[in-house]
């Protein structure tokens, strides 16, 4: 018999332990906390996980990094900003596959590539982000009112060999906000 109390008062405390004492408030706070995960992890965090070299030496192949969405609801992107980007395969705006990107080119701006910097209307622009040199040399690239200018940070690959380029507005899902580890 008594080994039958120190069962049940056993089970009684699992119970407790588990669902707490109060099982409705349990899982409406479950249900909260699922929802509340649904909604952030659907619609304000994005995770990317990298894939290949372009964003070394700052983001790393495999790392996974958390996009803020609602980054740009209020305030515009900014130079120097690494971002997510929609990249589109074809005119019927098929998303092939979501981008890391740092953003040096904002509207209005040329953008060319001379002896390995990046140039801003002609000027070379600070890159403290840069581990390795580069030799590119890329023709101005003017930019629309909508337009921005994408790159990756690793410039030691070809530029032909990198996806950088225009993008849209309407691409830019938003900027990374937590640096992911491999």
């Amino acid at each position: 018999m008594q080994g039958e109390n120190k069962s049940s008062g056993f089970l009684y405390w699992l119970r407790v332990a588990a669902i707490g004492r109060r099982p409705k408030r349990t899982l409406v706070r479950l249900a909260t906390l699922i929802v509340v995960c649904f909604v952030v992890f659907r619609f304000v965090l994005i995770p990317i996980r990298v894939s290949g070299i372009s964003m070394e030496p700052t983001f790393h192949d495999g790392s996974v990094n958390l996009i803020n969405r609602l980054a740009y609801v209020y305030g515009q992107p900014q130079r120097g900003d690494v971002a997510g980007l929609r990249f589109l395969t074809n005119s019927g705006g098929e998303v092939k596959a979501v981008l890391l990107k740092r953003l040096v080119g904002l509207p209005g701006d040329t953008v060319s590539f001379a002896q390995g910097h990046v140039c801003i209307n002609g000027e070379p622009e600070e890159e403290p982000y840069l581990k390795k040199p580069c030799n590119w040399n890329i023709a101005p690239t003017n930019l629309g009112p909508d337009q921005y200018y994408f790159v990756g940070d690793n410039r030691t690959m070809g530029p032909a060999d990198h996806i950088h380029g225009i993008a849209y507005r309407s691409q830019i899902l938003g900027r990374v906000l937590i640096k992911g580890h491999d």
